[in-house]
């Protein structure tokens, strides 16, 4: 490919992430969570990668999981936002992909539905983010219609998601936990899942016999600090591909949104939003040059950036850039662009060629 613009992904980084992550709750079964093509890495690769290591896989919907059998993935797949049609439950049941169970019409398929042995199925509760799940008071009822189910295995799992786990100050998360741990003493069960990336880094009160990982074992703190050794799996790199000199006052990008100030050298990246560098990103947006942070200057085009390289010695054609990575953070490139790390990798779209590393 001669376009210089791709993402590099170690895979070694992936399984060291993983190993961090087992390393906070080692009596725990881990998921790592692979959905939105593995925050942009590669689901089908990143989960070869794991194979060996994972007792299982998260991802969002039925087509994630079947993309990851077609893979020859064999672990587990819980699909965690359950099923969204009736005729996908014999498609889980084939598979062995989890389901989860977050409302009444998603119990009423699996109750309802004439299949020949039982689902492996997750019974969501809404403990305070109000996006999925039983609300507390429903959750008894739900759970034991299921626990007298022909059609439901004996292992349910009691699950929930963290609205604000990132936030060490916020009294929401104690509340969920708190919550949590009561329905599953009423309900007499410790198969329960409650942490994520910032639950497993920052709340060991809430590992429980499942954590699902996402965001670190990519390499990212959802807390923003260094205290992990977290290695970053994606390195988004690039190279220039021209460079010139422009007078004070001309326009430079799209709509004049930025003026030269001095004699400027700019040069042009052949990256854009196209490639999934946020057309949001705002000028002063660092980019690694041959090893110099400079700023982006004007507006995000769909397959180029421009930045301004006039304090840099030598920049030419072919000079080495790195968008995200070592060096550079996802995080602060989220940060500069209204948004956040996780976005960014998740909007990494297919013309972008991966590079696998291990």
């Amino acid at each position: 490919m001669a376009r210089p613009s791709k993402a590099i992904i170690n895979l070694t980084a992936l399984r060291h992430n993983f190993s961090v992550a087992q390393s906070l709750a080692p009596v725990s079964k881990l998921i790592p969570v692979i959905k939105a093509n593995a925050y942009g890495h590669g689901a089908e690769r990143c989960a070869i990668a794991l194979a060996d290591v994972a007792p299982a896989f998260g991802v969002a919907c039925i087509e994630e999981a079947i993309q990851l059998r077609d893979a020859k993935i064999s672990q587990p797949i819980l699909l965690m936002e359950g099923a969204f049609e009736a005729s996908e439950l014999q498609v889980a049941l084939e598979n062995n992909f989890y389901l989860m169970v977050e409302n009444q019409r998603q119990l009423k398929m699996v109750l309802e539905a004439k299949i020949s042995k039982p689902l492996n199925v997750w019974l969501k509760v809404d403990s305070g983010m109000h996006r999925l799940g039983f609300a507390p008071q429903q959750v008894s009822a739900a759970w034991q219609v299921l626990r007298g189910s022909a059609n439901v295995a004996e292992n349910i799992v009691l699950a929930s998601h963290f609205s604000s786990a990132e936030d060490l100050q916020s009294p929401a998360t104690p509340k969920q936990i708190a919550l949590m741990k009561t329905l599953a003493d009423e309900l007499g069960t410790t198969n329960m899942s409650l942490a994520n990336s910032a639950g497993l880094i920052a709340w060991p009160e809430s590992h429980s016999a499942w954590n699902r990982p996402g965001y670190m074992i990519y390499g990212w703190n959802p807390l923003r600090e260094n205290n992990l050794d977290l290695k970053p799996v994606m390195k988004f790199v690039s190279k220039v591909s021209s460079v010139r000199t422009v007078e004070v006052g001309s326009f430079v990008g799209y709509n004049g949104v930025w003026t030269a100030q001095r004699p400027t050298i700019i040069a042009t990246i052949p990256v854009g939003y196209g490639d999934g560098y946020p057309r949001t990103a705002k000028g002063g947006t660092p980019v690694l040059v041959d090893s110099v942070r400079v700023p982006l200057v004007g507006t995000v085009s769909m397959d180029m950036i421009l930045v301004d390289v006039t304090d840099v010695e030598n920049v030419q054609i072919g000079s080495n850039v790195e968008l995200w990575g070592e060096t550079i953070t996802v995080d602060e490139v989220g940060e500069c662009s209204s948004s956040n790390g996780y976005e960014v990798l998740a909007r990494m779209p297919a013309r972008v060629l991966r590079e696998y590393q291990d």
